[in-house]
């Protein structure tokens, strides 16, 4: 094997300011800076050129490269971004909040975050390097969706988890999530959040992002704080008063709360603004404890045994017929006599009564009997027609009852009134309307008649 030449041999050729040319024995033509060529080479002048190899440049060139690769894998290749958790912190009827540790984006560069609803990009997540929550709002009451991120880095993209849920119903209270501000009725503040442990609801001091209403009953603050009550109210609005006008958070009175718990449903809040009296008044009902509910009165026994009966209305009151507007009858107690009679005619059986309708004409002749009427002496009298003799009239149960009562008015005395009692006399028995439906289809049938004049005298 023979040795490699140390050295070759050229002719300068021709020279300039930056590139010479190097001619060969072999007649080799390259091209040399001339910046390398030693000082005082012309045109024609003969050089020799040697080339070598560096071997430890090569070695420390390699370290250094693959050190940096190193570098590069520990730091980009080791850590990449993490996928976000998603969280559900309330859902309502209409809304949904949802929430995310903060981001790790390790070395990588954050692109976007963009929230999916029912797997369509719905939105841009604000802020997404320190925003760590979002309230989604319009949705449909009682419907399922789901949701999720997707996290776009310098480093790839990376989703989150699905989160899928169904919004409440109008009969479920507890996504509600209240901020107390001024309540002035230590009673009522006290009441509103019973009803909303009951409600297994939620309150707090500040306005979250999942604050669903505003409960105060003035917008000024004490200078204890929004949830204080007493002590001397500041003119001014509060800070969270203000703030929930801005973010468009409802409102309303301790009320609202309330009647949520008494309705057990979500109550419209239209009648529960700040400054519109609440109808009607809604009360929290406490449980009675057992001392109070078995204690004993002075003759012995329970309260709730020896409680009077009370009616929801008073009685309606009755009245006769021919007893004049606004005169109250009570019933009487019938005597020994109306008794029998009473028995009697109930044990007899009722019988047809046939009864004659007239021709319509009216006899202007005719007289009330004198007990009741004096004559007019203006009329002709007509002489009554004959009859056999009859027994005089005797006078009804009625009229007998009746002239007992009312007093003399042709005198102005009063007569004696019976005693009125608690007896009322039982209804006729419904066999007579039977008769009166039978007697009244005999009607129907029976021919009309001669009118006779009977004198009553």
């Amino acid at each position: 094997m023979s040795r490699s030449q140390d050295s070759f041999t050229f002719t300068v050729g021709k020279l300039d300011a930056g590139m010479a040319i190097l001619l060969g024995e072999r007649a080799h033509l390259i091209e040399f800076p001339s910046v390398l060529l030693p000082p005082g080479v012309t045109t024609g002048s003969i050089v020799n050129i040697a080339v070598h190899q560096n071997v430890a440049e090569e070695r420390k060139r390699d370290q250094e490269f693959w050190g940096l690769q190193q570098d590069i894998l520990e730091t980009f290749g080791r850590v990449s971004p993490e996928p976000p958790q998603l969280e559900v912190r309330n859902v309502t009827q209409t809304s949904v909040t949802l929430e995310w540790p903060p981001l790790k984006l390790a070395t990588a560069k954050l692109r976007s975050l963009d929230i999916y609803k029912n797997s369509q990009r719905l939105a841009s997540i604000p802020n997404a390097l320190t925003n760590t929550s979002t309230k989604l709002s319009g949705l449909s009451v009682d419907t399922t969706y789901s949701f999720q991120l997707v996290l776009r880095t310098t480093a790839g993209t990376f989703p989150s988890n699905f989160i899928r849920l169904r919004t409440h119903t109008i009969a479920d209270t507890s996504g509600i999530s209240v901020c107390f501000g001024t309540v002035t009725d230590e009673t009522l503040l006290q009441d509103a959040k019973t009803a909303l442990k009951e409600m297994r609801a939620k309150w707090s001091d500040k306005i979250q992002i999942d604050t669903t209403h505003f409960v105060c009953t003035t917008p000024a603050v004490t200078p204890s704080g929004a949830s204080a009550s007493g002590g001397n109210v500041t003119s001014g609005p509060g800070v969270d008063y203000q703030r929930a006008l801005q973010l468009s958070i409802p409102v309303v009175q301790p009320q609202w709360i309330l009647a949520c718990l008494v309705e057990k449903k979500m109550v419209p809040i239209s009648g529960f603004y700040l400054g519109i009296t609440p109808t009607p008044t809604y009360h929290v009902q406490r449980p009675q404890s057992m001392s109070q509910a078995s204690l004993p009165t002075a003759n012995g026994t329970s309260a709730h045994k020896t409680a009077p009966n009370r009616a929801s209305m008073p009685a309606v009151p009755r009245t006769t017929a021919g007893s004049p507007p606004g005169t109250v009858q009570k019933s009487f107690e019938p005597t020994p006599e109306e008794a029998d009679e009473e028995a009697t005619e109930r044990a007899i059986p009722k019988k047809t009564i046939t009864r004659h309708k007239s021709n319509g004409t009216m006899d202007r002749n005719f007289r009330f009997p004198a007990s009741q009427s004096p004559p007019d002496p203006s009329m002709p009298q007509t002489p009554p027609a004959t009859s056999p003799p009859s027994s005089p009239p005797v006078a009804s149960e009625s009229t007998t009852r009746s002239a007992a009562v009312a007093p003399d008015m042709d005198h102005g005395t009063a007569v004696k009134i019976i005693t009125p009692s608690s007896v009322e006399v039982p209804p006729p028995p419904p066999v007579e309307k039977e008769n009166r439906r039978i007697v009244a289809e005999e009607d129907t049938e029976e021919e009309v008649g001669d009118t006779v004049e009977i004198d009553l005298r």
